[in-house]
């Protein structure tokens, strides 16, 4: 006899389905196109990627995911674009800037972050990186980050505000 896991798969639904919409929609978003190919090469595309890879989204099913925690998310993504373009108007002035080998100075900091959530650290490692300037070396499992800064002015925020605002995220 077969065993079977029915609570398992009750938890695998609800994230294999939200992985589904989440890369739906952002098909739609990216291609443009509203055909009844595209739209159907798009939902299948998104159904064998959600199949293969839901459980990177959400590893303990959608447990803790609550509309808050997705509301201050989407929130927090406005607030990370603006610093995105604030850091990439800093490194562009920087690099063009005629003294360049005296105002840029490539430096490694290492500190401790507050964040427990496994998923709150990766979302901070990758906030770093996607902010020019910096970059996110290595994490470790009690949450001590390593990060390659440009100059000081690029690492002068870190951990800071950045940190503050995906830990209340997730609720710490």
């Amino acid at each position: 006899m077969i065993p079977t896991d029915t609570p398992h798969r009750s938890r695998k639904g609800p994230a294999l389905l939200l992985t589904w919409l989440v890369l739906m929609l952002t098909w739609i978003m990216l291609s443009g196109k509203f055909d009844l190919f595209h739209l159907g090469l798009g939902a299948l595309s998104a159904a064998i990627i959600s199949w293969f890879s839901h459980d990177l989204l959400f590893p303990r099913g959608l447990t803790g995911h609550t509309p808050r925690l997705w509301y201050r998310f989407f929130l927090y993504i406005f607030w990370l674009l603006w610093q995105v373009l604030l850091s990439s108007i800093h490194v562009l002035r920087l690099v063009f800037h005629p003294r360049l080998k005296e105002r840029i100075n490539p430096h490694i900091l290492r500190f401790q972050s507050r964040i427990q959530n496994e998923t709150g650290q990766v979302t901070f490692g990758n906030s770093i990186t996607l902010t020019p300037g910096t970059i996110t070396i290595s994490i470790s499992p009690l949450g001590k980050f390593t990060v390659h800064a440009l100059d000081q002015e690029s690492s002068a925020s870190l951990p800071g505000e950045m940190e503050n605002r995906i830990a209340r995220i997730f609720g710490e």
